[in-house]
Formats: C-alpha cells, sequence, structure tokens
C-alpha cells in the first residue's frame, strides 16, 4: 500500500516542524532527529480504517458538545476529501475539504444567498467541515497543521480563493482571532448537527499573509495570539505540494483545472 503520510510534525513547540520529506543528510539536519522527536502525522484518510477513526473521533467529540452527526459516505472524490492527524495509529485530528462542484456545497444548505454572492462575485469556493480534536493530544499544532495542509491543497493545488465555514455562535470571536475569518452570514439552525450555525468566510490572501509572516515561528506565540506562529514555514509548502500532488496522496489532485 502507498503510504500517503503528507507531513510529519513534531509536537514539541520549541521545534521547528518537519517535513516527512527532509533528507537526514542534510546539514542541519540531525541524523537522529526523527527518532529523537515525538511526530505526529498527516494523511489523507485514504483506507477505510482511518475514514472509521476520523468518524469515531468526530462522534465522540460532537456528543460531548450535544451535537448530532450524520455518517458521510465512506469515500473520497475530487469534490470531497478527509484529513486526518495521527499519533502512531491513533487519530487525533480530523477535518474534511469540500470543493464547489457539481454537488454545491454542505454549507449553501444553510446559507444559499451568501454562497451564490460569491459564486457571482467570481470568487473560487471551497469550505472546510467535519473538524474534530482529541481533547487531550490536539493541540494547537495538531490544528494548525491539519489546517495548514488543508489550506495549501485549497490554495495552492486546486486553486480555490475563499474559505467557509459553520461554527457555533458561541465560536465565532475564537475562529476569527486565531485565523482571520470574517462573518459572512447570520445564525441559523443547522439540522446536519441540531445546533445553531453562523457562515464564517476567510480569503486566502489573508492567509498567504499571515503565514509568511509567522509560519514556522512558534516562539512568536507569546505575543501572537493566532495559528499562524504554529503554522508551516513558507519554504516547506513546495514539499508539501508535490506530497499532495504525488500518486496514492489525494484522490484526483487537480481535478477542478
Amino acid at each position: 500500500m502507498i503510504d500517503n503520510t503528507i507531513i510529519g510534525a513534531a509536537f514539541e513547540s520549541d521545534r521547528r516542524l518537519r517535513s516527512m520529506l527532509s533528507d537526514p543528510g542534510e546539514p542541519g539536519v540531525a541524523a537522529d532527529d526523527e527518532v529523537s522527536v515525538r511526530l505526529f502525522k498527516i494523511r489523507a484518510a485514504g483506507t477505510a480504517g482511518r475514514r472509521s477513526s476520523a468518524n469515531i473521533l468526530i462522534d465522540r467529540r460532537y456528543a460531548w458538545r450535544g451535537y448530532q452527526t450524520k455518517p458521510p459516505a465512506d469515500e473520497q472524490t475530487s469534490e470531497r476529501i478527509t484529513l486526518v492527524a495521527s499519533d502512531q495509529e491513533a487519530t487525533i485530528g480530523t477535518m474534511s475539504i469540500g470543493f464547489d462542484g457539481a454537488g454545491g456545497l454542505l454549507v449553501e444548505e444553510l446559507f444559499p444567498d451568501e454562497v451564490r454572492g460569491l459564486r457571482e462575485s467570481g470568487r473560487r469556493i471551497c469550505e472546510f467541515t467535519r473538524l474534530a480534536m482529541d481533547s487531550v493530544l490536539g493541540s494547537k499544532r495538531v490544528l494548525a497543521s491539519l489546517f495548514h495542509v488543508a489550506y495549501i491543497y485549497a490554495y495552492r493545488v486546486m486553486g480555490c480563493d475563499s474559505l467557509l465555514i459553520e461554527v457555533n455562535p458561541r465560536h465565532v470571536k475564537y475562529y476569527e482571532k486565531i485565523l482571520g475569518f470574517k462573518v459572512m452570514g447570520p445564525a441559523r439552525l443547522n439540522l446536519r448537527v441540531n445546533a445553531p450555525a453562523v457562515l464564517l468566510c476567510l480569503n486566502f490572501s489573508h492567509t498567504e499573509q499571515q503565514i509568511a509572516t509567522f509560519g514556522g515561528r512558534p516562539q512568536l506565540s507569546a505575543t501572537e495570539r493566532s495559528l499562524y506562529p504554529y503554522s508551516f514555514a513558507v519554504d516547506e509548502e513546495a514539499g508539501i505540494v508535490g506530497r499532495l500532488m504525488g500518486p496514492g496522496a489525494l484522490p484526483a489532485a487537480g481535478a477542478m483545472h
């Protein structure tokens, strides 16, 4: 089976995130780095087992918040893929990316006018859904790494420029602060989870600027309260793009072009 690991990163906040593509023989890369530093991995949920583990995590975390869940189709397609963060083989975080294809986006069930307005203005939109993080190991670094890989695929590979998410009204300020989202639509009842949801939008040009300024510099997190210091450095993105477009990494990469 093809190893579809996209990147590995250290849990420790004082070490730079390290790509699984790094050559231990490179100057400045210790030969025993990969074994002395505890890594988590970001992968595509390319097997039924990984998708099942992601769904179990989602069910557990959503139930803890009192949300309902609806089982997704058990497959990866060019319009919807799932990423997982894992510690050894335990899933500690997951997030799905949805692209604006023939089936549309999940967020337009509640916010059709807002989504239509973005399309008509020429924006290339995508959505991130089904985010869940393990309550013990799901750190800011894990969340930032998942988000960054999803951003790279949506923005760098697939050419999207705008991201939509639905969040509970209680969490709006959090996503505004940590990633720079803006409110796009008012609170409405999301029947998929039986909870209120607000539509948020993020322009990927803002993400690009923040990563250029703070990416790969976790020491700045003492004063910069966003997730961006925990993201990868800009010079790591080329390796991640290559991995995302490699054989077996994700289904039909580039299908939107």
